[in-house]
């Protein structure tokens, strides 16, 4: 019994080390997240209210009707792996090659911007302003993780312009895996089931 509760107090312990160094890393990234934020926002309403071209148009149906085929015959938990998925590579490739300067995620950040942009467009010239609203829950965990990550990854990049770039970098990179399986990985399951929900059953 001693040991038992040894072991519990021994991982509450880790777990609430480990959170209070992924809020304190989180707080000393809030500009590098806010940026990525702020990106998104911004093609977002780009994507809104500037047409996209034919060629880009063709683009982005073409991709819809993949995920679609993709999808489609799926199982519940078939389709919240695959959305997990999905949203996991996005967000560590984001993250992770980052390295190069920052100039990845930014891409990553204004790209998606837009498409959501130009969706919700889609969606509203469809079914009108309230058709906005079925799209708000498929973001509540979603994209803050993507921001979070994304913010990692803009941080990282950031390393190169610091004075100890090999300190710098390790010490980023070391906070950023950490908050990517402590914080990101539970976001997008939340986000998996969450959406899932939403398409298998709503």
């Amino acid at each position: 019994m001693k040991k038992r509760k040894k072991e519990v107090k021994k991982k509450t312990g880790f777990f609430k080390k480990t959170y209070s160094e992924i809020w304190n890393y989180l707080r000393e990234s809030k500009i590098s997240i806010l940026i990525i934020t702020l990106i998104f926002f911004i093609f977002v309403l780009i994507g809104f209210v500037v047409p996209a071209s034919d060629a880009l148009l063709e683009m982005i149906l073409e991709y819809i009707n993949k995920i679609l085929e993709q999808t489609q015959g799926l199982s519940f938990l078939e389709l919240i792996g695959f959305i997990f998925l999905n949203n996991l590579k996005s967000a560590f490739f984001g993250m992770i090659f980052g390295i190069f300067f920052g100039i990845f995620p930014i891409i990553v950040s204004l790209v998606n911007g837009y498409f959501l942009g130009y969706v919700s467009y889609l969606s509203v010239k469809a079914g009108g302003i309230i058709s906005l609203i079925s799209l708000l829950p498929h973001g509540i965990f979603e994209l803050p993780a993507i921001f979070i990550s994304l913010g990692m990854g803009l941080k990282l990049g950031g390393a190169v312009f610091t004075k100890n770039v090999e300190k710098s970098f390790k010490t980023f990179f070391v906070n950023s895996i950490k908050v990517f399986v402590f914080l990101i990985i539970p976001l997008l399951i939340i986000a998996a089931v969450i959406e899932s929900c939403l398409i298998f059953f709503g």
